[in-house]
């Protein structure tokens, strides 16, 4: 228990004082989001976070207070391995498809199999890939992959607490708290982003991690948690999914048809976007954990589906292409534009 609170605490400073080293760097060499306005976001915040998740947990390992043997090392390696392709696709913008297949390839390391069989390893392969590429798709926001983490991540490590899993429990309190420092310089108005590195190697870690902790429970069950403990960017995924066919736009084409995109359209602001989506994940977490547990039925995955799907068909009707609404202020208005409004108004 010490060594876990001791464990965390270094990995939030660590991660703090390294986002804060890398952001030159990153700026420096271009590799940076553009948003829209004329200032650059740098993409090496996963990296930060990465670097200190794997520092601490090899430090725990090396004086031997939680060793890496087994699952919890080749989860971690295989994470790593994961944050390295994302890093490569943040510089040289990797299609999706080689990131899809590239996580693939490492969810297959890690998963299960003398539990899950090889028919049941398939699913849990495409479950990890495509959750990792759905947190991703979170990174649109400024704080909401961090805050979505940073939730799943106490969730899926109290599932694993209550397994008995005990190095896996305390990694995942590891990663928790370095997106916690990854979050102070992440908030709105984000001076670093998480890019596809860290996104992918949260993303990986937290969907693998879960399927390790339903090893041995049975298939309906499992997929009911899974679904809770990553159903916010499953949401997002099928949002923007459904969206773009409706509209006929590519599916691989980027737009403001995300989560936060629409809540923004409805006038939030981007913090407020980002409390509400994080008190949402948070409800759907404790859900999974409630399950998994045994402390709640397993009905209780049935109101987290139709809250999403509620979710999914409200924000269907909050149109993302068109231009938004222009609203204008005196004090936002030049003097040239009071004057027409004025000459306007009087007639």
């Amino acid at each position: 228990m010490l060594y876990g609170i001791l464990a965390a605490i270094a990995a939030l400073f660590l991660s703090a004082a390294l986002a804060a080293l890398l952001r030159g760097p990153a700026l420096r060499l271009g590799v940076t989001l553009r948003r829209r306005g004329p200032r650059p976001v740098p993409l090496l915040g996963g990296v930060a976070v990465t670097l200190a998740t794997c520092a601490v947990a090899a430090a725990g390992h090396a004086v031997g207070v939680t060793p890496l043997g087994g699952r919890t090392g080749t989860l971690l390696a295989a994470g790593a391995a994961v944050a390295a392709l994302g890093l490569v696709a943040d510089v040289w913008r990797l299609k999706s498809r080689f990131l899809l297949a590239g996580t693939a390839v490492a969810a297959a390391c890690v998963v299960p199999y003398e539990e899950t069989g090889v028919v049941g390893g398939a699913p849990a392969v495409a479950f990890v890939a495509c959750a990792a590429l759905a947190f991703r798709s979170l990174d649109h926001a400024d704080a909401l992959a961090g805050t979505v983490g940073v939730v799943t991540a106490f969730g899926v490590g109290a599932c694993a607490a209550a397994e008995g899993q005990d190095g896996l429990a305390v990694l995942l309190s590891v990663v928790a708290a370095a997106l916690t420092g990854f979050l102070t310089h992440n908030w709105h108005p984000a001076r670093i982003a998480l890019g596809a590195s860290g996104s992918l190697f949260t993303g990986f870690l937290l969907a693998s991690a879960a399927v390790l902790t339903r090893g041995g429970h049975g298939p309906v069950s499992t997929a009911g948690v899974l679904f809770s403990l990553t159903a916010l960017a499953a949401v997002d995924a099928v949002l923007v999914v459904v969206s773009r066919r409706l509209a006929g736009r590519p599916l691989l084409r980027s737009g403001p048809d995300h989560l936060a995109h629409r809540l923004r359209r409805l006038g939030l602001t981007p913090q407020g976007v980002t409390v509400l989506l994080g008190a949402a994940a948070f409800g759907a977490v404790a859900a999974g954990v409630l399950v998994h547990t045994g402390r709640a039925g397993g009905s209780t995955v049935l109101w987290v589906a139709g809250g999403a799907l509620a979710v999914v068909c409200l924000l269907l009707r909050v149109r993302p292409y068109g231009p938004k609404r222009a609203t204008y202020t005196t004090a936002s208005m030049t003097s040239a534009q009071v004057s027409a409004s004025l000459r306007v108004r009087n007639g």
